[in-house]
């Protein structure tokens, strides 16, 4: 008795398993293109942002910690001096004056530890494999330093919610709030590249977090965010005109709460400070994988 030939399978279904091995193995059979053009760069540099902040998936309570300080110096200090009057700030009462300050604070005390990250992607083998990419050396320090940026609008965000709870008379112009963010994210890709930047001198983070901790609070004192600079004396004027943070305060006051600012300048000063610790963030970033 002879046997049945089997059915020739139909052509559609050929083509349905072909389809279905090309989405399994397809990066398998065939290498991927390499990219190119002029948005390379930038989508690298999206990609590491986005990267950096799932992060905040797995450790969220990062964010409610690093509320509690901004909120004491706004409730505490800043209820405090304005009964005192201690500090001249014209018209504009002191807790409005401060609100910016603290902003400004709360964002480079988020940035200015970022090098830590980069000590431990390179203690767990990750940096190296990082920079054995295509991707260039200023665009990972790039995506890393918006990344705190944006980290740091976030935490901005609370701290308006706040200022707003007490009675801070901030602008609600979405323009205005904008054009703030954008500063925010500016002054922090500064001062996380800063970070950095130590990081690849000092290649621990034992060194890292003693030289963070030794340089915030001067950084902090010798801008304009608890008082105007006229209070200065002469030599922390001085000081404080050479502080990217003064002109990120001065900016952020003009913005949100009106007072006369010099938005040109500190927006050109930000800028070129972030490019300057970009440009050194990334010729150090090599220091760490070896």
């Amino acid at each position: 008795m002879s046997a049945v030939p089997a059915a020739p399978r139909p052509a559609s279904a050929e083509r349905d398993s072909d389809s279905l091995t090309e989405q399994r193995y397809g990066l398998l059979l065939h290498p991927p293109r390499a990219h190119s053009g002029l948005w390379v760069v930038p989508a690298r540099v999206v990609a590491m942002c986005v990267v950096e902040l799932r992060k905040l998936r797995h450790d969220r309570a990062e964010l409610y910690t690093r509320a509690v300080q901004p909120a004491l110096w706004l409730l505490i200090f800043g209820q405090t001096f304005s009964r005192i009057k201690a500090i001249p700030t014209g018209n504009v009462p002191y807790v409005d004056f401060l609100a910016p300050g603290i902003i400004a604070q709360s964002a480079m005390f988020i940035a200015i530890f970022y090098g830590i990250m980069i000590i431990w992607e390179r203690d767990s083998g990750v940096l190296t494999k990082l920079l054995v990419t295509p991707t260039p050396r200023a665009a990972l320090v790039t995506g890393k330093a918006f990344a705190a940026g944006v980290k740091a609008v976030i935490q901005g965000a609370v701290v308006v919610v706040i200022a707003a709870l007490l009675g801070v008379a901030l602008t609600w112009n979405p323009l205005r709030l904008l054009a703030a963010a954008v500063i925010v994210v500016l002054g922090s890709a500064f001062f996380s590249c800063l970070s950095m930047t130590i990081a690849g001198i000092v290649l621990t983070r034992d060194r890292l977090m003693g030289i963070g901790q030794a340089i915030t609070m001067p950084l902090f004192f010798a801008s304009n965010a608890l008082y105007p600079v006229a209070v200065m004396p002469g030599w922390l004027q001085v000081i404080s005109k050479g502080n990217p943070l003064s002109y990120e305060v001065d900016a952020l006051r003009g913005l949100l709460i009106g007072t006369p600012a010099h938005l040109a300048t500190d927006f050109s000063v930000l800028v070129l400070a972030a490019l300057a610790g970009i440009t050194a963030a990334a010729a150090l970033l090599g220091r760490l994988a070896r």
